[in-house]
């Protein structure tokens, strides 16, 4: 049996059906949808309701959240009624408080691999774990 553990993964054709349809339906549009590459989520470019803004699936498992920003090293994270709404039923969605809680309240709670990228990345919140661009 390998050491290495195999993490789960969500179905990320599902999600991006869903995220045509449910933003289409609503008069939006979906600007550009990426697959995780150089990072653990699915990030998808929206227009909904006239708001530019960003939704993001981590790859592992089924925690959703919602940005304004999303660069390498800046996630601005953002609550959506809207999308929060649509997106409700098939995700666990995670809000800003969630999100940009300090990463020392969950130090604990993490195991030796996260502990050893957090040590080198040096995160902040924990949001920053859920949605990372490491390696």
């Amino acid at each position: 049996m390998s050491s290495k553990m195999k993490l789960p993964e969500v179905d990320g054709r599902h999600f991006k059906h869903l995220c045509f349809s449910l933003i289409h339906v609503n008069g939006g549009s979906v600007l550009k949808f990426n697959e995780p590459q150089e990072s653990n989520f699915f990030k998808v470019e929206v227009n909904a309701l006239n708001k530019h803004n960003y939704i993001l699936l981590n790859a592992h498992y089924p925690l959703l959240a919602f940005a304004s920003i999303v660069q390498f090293d800046q996630i601005k994270f953002i609550d959506d009624s809207l999308l929060y709404d649509l997106f409700r039923p098939y995700y666990q969605i995670l809000n800003t408080e969630e999100l940009n809680k300090p990463l020392s309240q969950f130090e604990n709670e993490l195991y030796s691999a996260e502990l050893k990228q957090v040590a080198f990345w040096k995160p902040n919140r924990i949001g920053d774990i859920i949605f990372n661009h490491w390696d």
